[in-house]
């Protein structure tokens, strides 16, 4: 058995010697949406879509197929701040929240792997701070993506938008407004 051993930069030499990329994270078992921003000086999105793990895998697989692909993204587009929402459980439906916790955890550890600072985020908090309304509806947050990052369309599926918003109040936290 082969162990790799991560020696990335530390997080602090990361963003001294760069500019701020923030990663926005939508977890999910099944679709996971993803938007990385640059911030310069308002957030820009450099790319944003879905990461879907093997669906027909056990859940280990699909687990090591999701921090792999968000590894990926950290080290490709040289991420120096993560937002993550918050895990949030309704109690008629509390295995969709240890689901959502597995999900949560494989990119946590993507996170700390790369010594990335991660901002766990309310999604209410999310949606009042992007669209005004913190019981907006995924069309709200669709629209608001669509209108606030200049989109020809609305992004798709709205776990994306999800995902742009949560990276858009992080940058909003880290550029202080």
């Amino acid at each position: 058995m082969t162990i790799r051993r991560l020696d990335p930069p530390s997080s602090a030499a990361r963003r001294q010697s760069q500019e701020v990329r923030v990663l926005g994270v939508d977890p999910g078992l099944h679709i996971t949406g993803y938007a990385v921003l640059k911030i310069a000086p308002l957030p820009i999105v450099i790319e944003a879509g879905v990461i879907r793990p093997s669906a027909g895998a056990i859940l280990p697989a699909r687990l090591a197929d999701l921090q792999k692909q968000i590894a990926d993204i950290i080290d490709e587009f040289s991420i120096t701040h993560i937002g993550v929402e918050q895990l949030y459980a309704h109690y008629k439906h509390p295995r969709t929240a240890i689901l959502m916790g597995h999900a949560r955890g494989v990119i946590l550890l993507a996170a700390g792997c790369h010594n990335i600072p991660v901002v766990d985020l309310p999604s209410t908090l999310v949606k009042k701070t992007f669209t005004g309304n913190g019981h907006a509806t995924k069309s709200q947050m669709q629209r608001t993506a669509a209108s606030r990052f200049k989109l020809g369309k609305l992004p798709s599926p709205p776990d994306v938008a999800d995902a742009m918003a949560i990276a858009y109040v992080l940058a909003a936290r880290l550029i202080g407004r």
